[in-house]
């Protein structure tokens, strides 16, 4: 199951928007806030250091590019402590009038890697989609009188 969204956007300006890891709590669920971004984001091996959940109970954690092929795809591997860690593979396409956006994301590693396939990407479908309307948003350079 990979969420997908168009967006008026094009695949520029979403991949800008990617491209800058100090946006990344804007747009990924659950990312709280922002520590520290490598110079190289988002070059492979490049990381995000980042805090998820709500204050004050927040985990620092980190997100690192494994692939990109730029402004067409991004994938990123999320660590999830103590749970383990996620692949997240964003792609763009263009299309006339803006960009489809599709996500996906798959648990790599143990323990929740024993869960099936299938319900890990229905349960992250929804956040998933939620994630894909915030990068719209962003890149769509809507303020909150827009929406």
């Amino acid at each position: 199951m990979t969420a997908t969204r168009e967006t008026t956007a094009s695949a520029q300006q979403v991949w800008d928007v990617l491209a800058d890891g100090w946006k990344f709590s804007g747009w990924v669920v659950g990312a709280s806030r922002i520590r520290a971004v490598d110079a190289d984001w988002p070059q492979p091996n490049s990381r995000i250091s980042h805090s998820v959940g709500p204050w004050p109970a927040l985990i620092n954690d980190e997100t690192v590019v494994e692939n990109v092929v730029p402004e067409r795809e991004l994938v990123l591997r999320a660590k999830l402590w103590p749970v383990g860690e996620a692949l997240v593979t964003m792609r763009l396409h263009s299309i006339p009038g803006g960009c489809r956006m599709e996500m996906s994301e798959v648990v790599a590693t143990k323990p929740l890697d024993l869960i099936p396939d299938k319900v890990q990407l229905a349960a992250f479908w929804h956040r998933n989609h939620e994630c894909l309307l915030r990068l719209a948003l962003i890149a769509e350079g809507k303020k909150p009188d827009d929406v």
